[in-house]
Parts: structure tokens; C-alpha cells; sequence
């Protein structure tokens, strides 16, 4: 979601002219700032998410793989319980 702001953003201020007032939001306050420094702040944010999604993604697919390996295992352990008591 946060990613999908940022891109807007970007888009948005791609449309503005580079000498457009542009003001950025710092708490609850809106401070004057050059759309320049604005779109930098913006790219790199973007870039900074993109790498945590990545990170995330392999950590998620690392996670299922072990769930997978503990599942086989605990099944192959309990096959024995299973069939003896049949």
C-alpha cells in the first residue's frame, strides 16, 4: 500500500512544473520543499520497499518450506503410530 502511495506521488509530481511550491508533510505540519529533493526522497523510499518486499517474499517462501519439511516429518513419524494401531 505504501509502495503504491509512493509511485503515485511520484507520478504526480512528474506532472508538476520543477519550479511548482511543493510541500512536504512532517508530523502535522506541511514544510515548503524542492520537488527536486522531494522526488529523490521519493525513489529511494520506493527502492527501500521494494527491497523489504523482496526480503519478505524469500523469508515467506524459506517459512513454507520449512512448515513443509517439519509437516512430512511429523507425518512420517506418526505413520508408524497409525498403522500399528489399525
Amino acid at each position: 500500500m505504501e509502495k503504491t502511495e509512493v509511485e503515485q506521488t511520484v507520478a504526480e509530481l512528474q506532472k508538476t512544473a520543477d519550479d511548482a511550491v511543493i510541500y512536504k508533510a512532517a508530523g502535522s505540519l506541511l514544510i515548503k520543499a524542492e520537488k527536486a529533493k522531494i522526488t529523490e526522497e521519493l525513489v529511494e523510499r520506493k527502492e527501500l520497499l521494494n527491497t523489504r518486499s523482496t526480503v519478505l517474499a524469500r523469508q515467506e517462501e524459506r517459512l513454507r518450506s520449512q512448515v513443509k519439511e517439519a509437516q512430512a516429518k511429523l507425518q512420517e513419524d506418526l505413520s508408524p503410530v497409525s498403522s500399528s494401531s489399525q
